[in-house]
């Protein structure tokens, strides 16, 4: 399982791209962004999307480390399928009218989110056991 530090190399190898030309193309120090791929520090959501601009990597890429079976990627829970499909949705107290496009964004938000929480579980779960 490839971590987000692994992840951010390569896509910056990928795009053919220096840790110092990275550094340059995000505001941030090349230092930082070695130390970043070498997982001694968790980037910020802002740093990580900086990342995947700089790099044309979608941020999901770079987050998720899991290899996820085009079955399971297209598992939705039925309330989360009616909510989506609804054509007002109501969120925080304010009504929103989603696109599809935009549909499908909140749809790749919450797989980010919930491998990233499933990850950190494990971890939980891992320190416990030792």
């Amino acid at each position: 399982m490839a971590t987000i530090g692994e992840n951010i190399k390569e896509a910056r190898k990928k795009a053919g791209l220096t840790q110092a030309e990275l550094a340059k193309l995000t505001n941030l120090s090349r230092s930082y962004i070695g130390d970043i791929e070498k997982n001694r520090y968790n980037p910020s959501v802002s740093t990580l999307k900086a990342i995947a601009n700089a790099t044309n990597s979608p941020l999901d890429k770079i987050i998720i480390s899991e290899k996820i079976n085009s079955e399971q990627s297209e598992k939705m829970p039925a309330d989360l399928k009616k909510y989506l499909e609804q054509s007002e949705v109501i969120f925080d107290g304010d009504t929103y009218n989603l696109t599809p496009e935009e549909k499908d964004m909140v749809m790749q938000s919450l797989k980010v989110a919930f491998y990233a929480a499933k990850r950190a579980n494990k971890r939980k779960i891992d320190d416990k056991t030792k």
